[in-house]
């Protein structure tokens, strides 16, 4: 009678495990890592520990990729502390248009206000950046992607009539999804409203310099972004009108890659200086120092 061999070693000891029983314990793993503990890099997919990631300023420490901030945390970084001073705080969108598409717009304002506990997507005021006393506009891609609208473009206007006034230098930072649909043609009017306040700063000898932070699109980089006298950027953010697959299907050709970054556009003229976020309030500093000197 032929004795059946003996099973391996390995096998013996290795307990049979079911599919049931290896979704069991997938599933309780999931249920004990908490979540927002990790955050994956958008441009060189490292996961990020969430912690870390904040010490160092929302800057991923492999790549150097600058994520989005929010206005609070914007303006902390770059205006000496407790010197900023809100205006406009309370002007609010109204639906022009009746717009209800996919729900009214009305409503989206309102939810969308309480959800951020602001009432639009731009934050302005006057602070200090080492002294130096400034005008600041600030998006928060938070409220509907940043987007201009009516309020925005209203609020930046008054900021940079009132430093053209009060002789003071005017700092945009942008973060923006463009301008706002839902609003139709009173969104779009304010490029040309913006433009037009600019021009009269320039005029009047003033001082205005645009920050392009991740992302900066559409017409919001198309009017008052790019009419800065210095035009600095963060370092590999998003700046561009439209996105790459509907440039190249209007224009038929391929385009290079990466060419709506900081980095590509520093290249070719658009950008004056790439700046790091940790080094930003110290070369704003040096810039309104170097034009109060030159003035």
């Amino acid at each position: 009678m032929a004795l059946k061999p003996d099973r391996p070693e390995s096998d013996q000891t290795m307990p049979e495990t079911s599919q049931n029983d290896t979704k069991s314990i997938n599933s309780k793993t999931k249920k004990d890592i908490p979540a927002g503990l990790w955050t994956k890099c958008e441009a060189c997919d490292e996961l990020l520990y969430q912690k870390a990631l904040q010490e160092n300023l929302s800057v991923c420490t492999k790549c150097e990729f600058h994520f989005t901030i929010d206005s609070k945390q914007r303006i902390a970084l770059t205006l000496d502390e407790k010197s900023f001073q809100e205006w406009d705080a309370q002007l609010s969108s109204k639906d022009p248009l009746n717009f209800c598409v996919p729900k009214p717009y009305a409503k989206k304002v309102v939810d969308e206000q309480k959800k951020c506990d602001m009432f639009d997507a731009c934050v302005t005021g006057e602070g200090k950046i080492e002294g130096h006393r400034v005008a600041i506009g600030v998006s928060d891609t938070r409220f509907m992607m940043g987007s201009m609208g009516s309020v925005v473009g209203e609020k930046l206007t008054r900021l940079i009539e009132r430093a053209t006034k009060e002789k003071l230098p005017v700092i945009i930072i942008s973060a923006s999804g463009g301008a706002r649909m839902q609003e139709g043609m009173f969104s779009l009017m304010q490029m040309a409203k913006t433009s037009a306040a600019l021009m009269k700063l320039d005029e009047a000898g003033g001082l205005f310099i645009s920050v392009l932070t991740h992302p900066t699109t559409a017409g919001v980089l198309a009017s008052y972004a790019t009419l800065g006298d210095i035009i600095i950027a963060e370092p590999k953010a998003l700046i561009g009108f439209t996105g790459q697959r509907v440039i190249e299907s209007t224009i038929r050709q391929k385009l290079p890659d990466g060419f709506q970054r900081s980095e590509f556009l520093l290249e070719h003229g658009l950008v004056d200086m790439i700046v790091h976020r940790r080094e930003m309030r110290q070369q704003l500093a040096r810039l309104i120092e170097m034009f109060r000197v030159a003035r």
